[in-house]
């Protein structure tokens, strides 16, 4: 029977090239040879010169995929034979007695198989052996110059698609590599997120005990608590200690986005959608698909984007910038702020709707002032942390007149100021006497706060009460670098109305500036 040639190569690469998988590429492509010539099974094998090793990289049969073969290393006068071949570039060698080929010989006592014959093409790309693809028949002479031709027309299909199936299965390597590597960091980033928290069966031992109740679920969970407190680190414990800790967590400073940028960075925008959107942009929510998004200083969403953020909660989609479509996203929101939300739901700030979407699991976080229990715990861990960043090896000892001194500061920054304090301290102390006991530097260089009394000793002066509020609001100061008004300001710190203290600075002689002694 005549075969159109041009109709075969066509339909024979169509099915070739019908998947990355190479294995039902072949399965389809051995359905559709046997319709031309005989055929019970094909084989692909990778052929590595340098070693003269050759491996099975799939085999086919009717019935479907076969385990393939081990490898194996080729005598080397099977490699001489192969060598000749690639030279001479015989397109299709026909096998009638793969016993007396000896590369055929050494593939086929692996699989007992007798009285059959072959087809073997081999298969090259820019110069490059890849290996051979063989066709094989379970009857002896059977195969003759037509299929010979028939199978050469595909080699530059195999070729390719050999080379793809090659790339791909290394993609997939690496990319079960990246996930096993992905999980190993999540694990590692879960278990240094839980042992930062210091005070977890002390000062933070109900805070821990909500968060466990709370991370197994998708709730949304809302941190509350003064700057500093640490709510980042318990948000990253909510989402490493759920179903979702393989997923995304995507951390979202919203007071640190332009009220312009807002729905372009949340919700992603399509490419032309404005003036310099040169291409699709996916925002914060889309990347955070299946895990958790983080948005920190909620209280700093402008109105617009909070309808925005409303929608998302209620329709679990989202709109990029002129885009026309939904966009489904499953996403659990953690939210924290440390402002006040019922005063600014009353101020007309924030959506009362949104709040309470967000409010369903609230956790205060107690400011350091009220666990002082977990100063000296939290104080040795921030001083071996910044030990091994400055690289000092030998630590000044700590003496406990130090310990009392940190115990009896209020502690306005929380954590995060006695983190920068053992920081600063730890400055100081290099280059002096490694015997001598640690000189504790607050903010201003004094050695200890003004209201600091080693325990057992009376206090041999009282201030007018004038006096104490100035070197109190002199002290918050220090610790602003001058800053009144905005987050972390003085007056968000001494929780008064910063015209109230600006007033108070009036009467009490404290210059507005950069610079405040602690003493007048």
């Amino acid at each position: 029977m005549q075969v159109d040639e041009n109709e075969f190569f066509r339909q024979a690469t169509i099915h070739i090239c019908s998947s990355l998988n190479i294995e039902k590429a072949m399965q389809r492509c051995l359905r559709f040879i046997e319709t031309h010539m005989p055929v019970s099974w094909m084989s692909l094998y990778l052929y590595e010169q340098e070693t003269g090793m050759i491996s099975n990289l799939a085999t086919v049969s009717r019935r479907g995929s076969i385990p393939p073969l081990p490898s194996i290393t080729l005598p080397k006068h099977a490699i001489t034979q192969i060598e000749e071949e690639f030279a001479q570039w015989q397109e299709v060698k026909i096998v009638s007695s793969p016993e007396h080929d000896a590369v055929s010989k050494t593939v086929y006592q692996q699989t007992g198989k007798a009285n059959i014959s072959l087809l073997v093409m081999r298969l090259v790309i820019e110069n490059k052996r890849l290996g051979a693809l063989t066709v094989i028949a379970e009857q002896k002479d059977v195969y003759h110059a037509a299929h010979a031709e028939l199978i050469g027309l595909l080699r530059k299909p195999f070729d390719i698609a050999v080379s793809n199936a090659i790339r791909y299965m290394e993609m997939v390597k690496f990319k079960d590599m990246l996930d096993a590597e992905n999980r190993e960091l999540n694990r590692e980033l879960f278990h240094r997120s839980t042992d930062d928290i210091m005070g977890a069966d002390s000062g933070l031992k109900g805070v821990m005990e909500m968060v466990r109740q709370v991370a197994p679920l998708n709730s949304p969970a809302m941190l509350l608590g003064e700057t500093g407190v640490g709510k980042e680190v318990i948000a990253n414990v909510i989402h490493y200690s759920s179903p979702r800790q393989d997923s995304p967590f995507i951390k979202v400073n919203c007071g640190a986005i332009p009220e312009t940028l807002f729905d372009s960075e949340l919700f992603g925008h399509e490419k032309g959608a404005f003036t310099g959107a040169v291409a699709l942009k996916r925002g914060y929510f889309e990347r955070a698909h299946t895990g958790s998004i983080f948005l920190d200083e909620i209280g700093e969403l402008p109105l617009q984007a909070q309808v925005r953020l409303l929608r998302v909660l209620q329709n679990k989609e989202i709109n990029r910038v002129g885009g026309t479509r939904p966009i489904p996203v499953d996403v659990r929101i953690i939210t924290a702020t440390h402002q006040n939300l019922e005063e600014m739901i009353r101020t007309r700030q924030f959506r009362e709707d949104l709040w309470f979407r967000l409010n369903i699991f609230p956790i205060t976080i107690p400011p350091l002032r009220h666990r002082k229990e977990d100063i000296p715990t939290l104080f040795h861990h921030f001083l071996q942390k910044k030990a091994k960043e400055l690289r000092i090896h030998t630590l000044p000892p700590v003496t406990t007149r130090a310990i009392e001194q940190l115990q009896a500061y209020h502690w306005p920054g929380n954590v995060r100021e006695l983190e920068n304090l053992v920081e600063r301290t730890l400055i100081r102390s290099r280059g002096q006497n490694e015997n001598a006991g640690l000189e504790i530097e607050f903010l201003g260089g004094v050695e200890a706060p003004q209201d600091f009394q080693p325990v057992g000793e009376p206090n041999p002066t009282t201030l007018a009460l004038d006096q104490a509020m100035a070197d109190h609001i002199r002290r918050v100061l220090h610790m602003t670098n001058g800053k009144i008004y905005g987050p972390s300001g003085a007056a968000e710190l001494l929780e008064i109305n910063p015209n109230t203290l600006r007033s108070r600075m009036k009467k009490l002689n404290i210059p507005f500036g950069r610079e405040y002694p602690l003493t007048p």
